[in-house]
C-alpha cells in the first residue's frame, strides 16, 4: 500500500493528519501485512518456533557412523542462580508432539538457482546501503513506527567515543555502551553467515551522582560493577578508582580506599543508584542485572573490507533485537521456575511436553519467566527494517527462556572481553567497528572429566564442523585432514587468532548473503533464517518418539 492510499484511507476513516492516533498503528500494521503477506496476530507455522532449527541436527551422518556433540554448547548446567541444568538434552530429542515434524522447511530448500542470479557487485551494493540511519543520520525506524508505538523505539546512533558510548546527532550520550565479546558457537560465528554486535544500557538512575547530574564517571563504574556481580568475578580497571569519591568498598577489601579492581562481593552501586538501593528501589544480587537493563543486538549481512582482506559489519541489517528485563526476579522465584521447566523436559514421551506459552505480543513484546521481555526487527520485502511479527518473536524465546547456557537469560554480556591492552585501553568497552576480531587469542573453557579446554578447538574436536548442521565445508577443509583428523598445525595457529577459524573466505560471504537475501524476498522467516545455499543433509525432517542422540559422553559445565 502507498502512502498516497494510506493518506486517503485515512482521511476516510476521519484522521486529520497522516500519522495519529490507533488508526496510524492499525494502517501500519496491515500494510506491513499486505505487502510482504504476513501476518501480525495469527500462528501460521508453528506455535513451537521456540525450539530452534539447530535442535533438530542429526548426530550421526548414519547408523552405527561417529556421533557428533554439538548439543553442549546450549544444554549444560547452568551456573547459579541459573538452576538450570539441562545438559541431559544432549542425549534425548525431547520434543512436545506438535513439535515432531521439523517446521523449519528452509532448511530443506535449495537455493542454489536464485543465488546464481544475483552478482557480487549487487550483493555488495545491498549489504552497504544502510537501512537503520538515513545519509544525515537520523534513525529510520524512528521515524517510521507509528507515534503511539508501545514497544522499543529505536534510539542507538552507532556513534561510539574510544570508550565505546553511543552519542546522537548532538554529542549526548545515549546510554548505550558497545562491548566486545567471544562470539558464541557455532551458528552464531560470521563463518555461518552473519556479523553482530552488542551493546548495554543500564537504568538512567545508574548514570547519575546522588544530586541526578548526569556522571560518565559514575556510570562507567556502575557498569564495571553490573559486570563483576554478572560474571561473579573479579574486574579489573584501566585506572585506579578513589572509592572515597563515592562512599563504596568497590573491591570489598573492607577499606574505603582506592582501588583497580571490582569484587564481586561489592555490596553496592555507586552514585543515585546507592541511594536508590538502601530504599530497596532496585536491586543488586550476583550472577544477576539490576531491573531495567537494557541490550541491544544487531545482526547485519557480511561486507568485505578489501584493504584488509576480510569481512566487515555491513551497514546493512538483518535483524535489530532488544530486551529489557522489566521485572526482578529473587533467587528462589527463578529456581522455581527452573525446577517446573526441568519437570516437563524429563518427560518419557512428547504427549507429556506441552508447548511453551509466552506472554506478550509484537508490539511490545514476549516475557520469560525470569523478568526479561524480548522484541525484534527484521526485513522486509524492499530492505527496510520493520517489526517482527508474534511467530517471528517466538524464535528469540527458547535461547532467552530455560537454558543452562545463559546467565540471567543472556549471552554475550558473560563472555565480554576483560583487562586492558598494551597502551592501557579497556580491551572490551569498544564496538567492532573500532576494534575487530582479528588477532584475538582463543578462549579456555572449564569442563566436568576435561579441566579446561580451549573453546573454539574443543568444540571443533567435538562436532568435526563450524556448526551444528555440519555443512560448513569451508571449515572442514581448513581444518580436518581427509582422515577426518583436526590438524594440529591449524589447531595451534586457532590458539592465537580465532578469527582464522570465525572468518570466512570473500567468496563463502557472499554466497550466504546471496542465500540470506533469498528469505528476505520470500518473507517466510517463519520457516527458518539459517543461510544455506544447498538444501540441508544432516536435519532430521520428522523426528520419531524416543529417538536417541547417541552422545553417551555428556559434556558440562562444572
Amino acid at each position: 500500500m502507498s502512502r498516497i492510499k494510506i493518506k486517503l484511507l485515512l482521511l476516510t476513516l476521519g484522521c486529520s493528519t497522516l500519522f495519529s492516533g490507533s488508526v496510524e498503528k492499525q494502517v501500519y500494521i496491515q500494510t506491513l501485512e499486505d505487502e510482504n503477506s504476513i501476518s501480525y496476530a495469527k500462528i501460521i507455522n508453528t506455535r513451537a518456533a521456540y525450539i530452534t532449527p539447530m535442535c533438530y541436527t542429526k548426530t550421526s551422518d548414519r547408523l552405527d557412523a561417529k556421533v557428533f556433540n554439538p548439543c553442549y554448547s546450549c544444554h549444560t548446567k547452568g551456573k547459579i542462580p541459573n538452576y538450570v541444568n539441562d545438559s541431559h538434552l544432549q542425549a534425548v530429542y525431547n520434543f512436545p508432539r506438535q513439535a515432531m515434524k521439523n517446521p523449519f522447511t528452509n532448511l530443506f530448500k535449495d537455493k542454489r538457482k536464485e543465488v546464481g542470479l544475483m552478482s557480487d557487485s549487487f550483493i555488495l551494493d545491498y549489504v552497504r546501503r544502510s537501512n537503520y540511519l538515513t545519509p544525515k543520520g537520523d534513525i529510520l525506524l524512528a521515524q517510521r513506527l507509528p507515534t503511539t508505538w508501545k514497544g522499543y523505539r529505536p534510539d542507538c546512533y552507532f556513534n561510539f567515543d574510544n570508550e565505546g558510548f553511543d552519542q546522537d546527532k548532538e554529542g549526548r550520550y545515549t546510554g548505550w555502551r558497545a562491548f566486545r565479546y567471544y562470539p558464541f558457537l557455532g551458528t552464531f560465528w560470521p563463518t555461518n553467515g552473519s556479523t553482530d554486535d552488542v551493546l548495554i544500557r543500564l537504568d538512567t538512575l545508574f548514570t547519575q551522582d546522588e544530586n541526578k547530574t548526569f556522571d560518565k564517571e559514575v556510570y562507567r563504574l556502575n557498569l564495571a560493577i553490573v559486570e563483576a556481580l554478572v560474571k561473579q568475578k573479579e574486574i579489573t580497571f584501566d585506572l585506579a578508582v578513589d572509592e572515597r569519591l563515592y562512599g563504596v568498598d568497590i573491591n570489598a577489601n573492607g577499606i574505603v580506599d582506592t582501588s583497580n579492581t571490582v569484587s564481586p562481593q561489592v555490596k553496592s552501586y555507586v552514585g543515585l543508584a546507592r541511594l536508590y538501593l538502601k530504599e530497596k528501589k532496585v536491586h543488586l544480587a550476583p550472577g544477576l542485572f539490576p531491573e531495567n537493563t537494557e541490550f541491544l543486538h544487531s545482526v547485519r549481512y557480511l561486507d568485505w573490507d578489501e584493504k584488509k582482506d576480510q569481512i566487515a559489519l555491513s551497514a546493512r541489517m538483518k535483524e535489530l533485537r532488544y530486551a529489557k528485563k522489566t521485572t526482578w526476579k529473587s533467587y528462589g522465584e527463578i529456581q522455581r521456575a527452573a525446577q517446573s521447566e526441568l519437570w516437563e523436559s524429563q518427560a518419557l514421551d512428547s504427549s507429556q511436553t506441552k508447548v511453551a506459552l509466552f506472554r506478550g505480543n509484537y508490539e511490545e513484546g514476549l516475557r520469560n519467566e525470569i523478568g526479561w521481555r524480548y522484541q525484534g526487527f527484521i526485513e522486509d520485502k524492499a530492505g527496510s527494517l520493520r517489526p517482527q511479527t508474534h511467530e517471528e518473536t517466538l524464535s528469540c524465546m527458547g535461547c532467552h527462556s530455560h537454558l543452562g547456557a545463559t546467565t540471567d537469560s543472556t549471552f554475550a554480556f558473560a563472555r565480554k572481553f576483560e583487562g586492558v591492552d598494551k597502551d592501557q585501553n579497556d580491551y572490551g568497552w569498544n564496538h567492532w567497528s573500532q576494534k575487530r576480531l582479528k588477532g584475538i587469542n582463543e578462549p579456555k573453557v572449564a569442563y566436568k572429566k576435561y579441566g579446561k579446554e580451549y573453546e573454539y578447538s574443543f568444540y571443533l574436536h567435538n562436532n568435526h564442523s563450524g556448526n551444528e548442521f555440519r555443512n560448513n565445508d569451508e571449515v572442514k577443509e581448513i581444518f580436518f585432514d581427509s582422515n577426518g583428523s583436526i590438524k594440529e598445525s591449524m589447531k595451534d595457529a586457532l590458539h592465537d587468532d580465532i578469527s582464522l577459524l570465525l572468518f570466512p573466505s570473500k567468496k563463502r560471504a557472499l554466497k550466504l548473503n546471496k542465500a540470506y537475501k533469498v528469505i528476505v524476498d520470500e518473507q517466510r522467516f517463519i520457516y527458518g533464517r539459517e543461510a544455506n545455499v544447498k538444501a540441508m543433509e544432516n536435519v532430521y525432517k520428522e523426528i520419531k518418539e524416543g529417538l536417541k542422540t547417541g552422545i553417551k559422553n555428556l559434556i558440562v559445565r562444572p
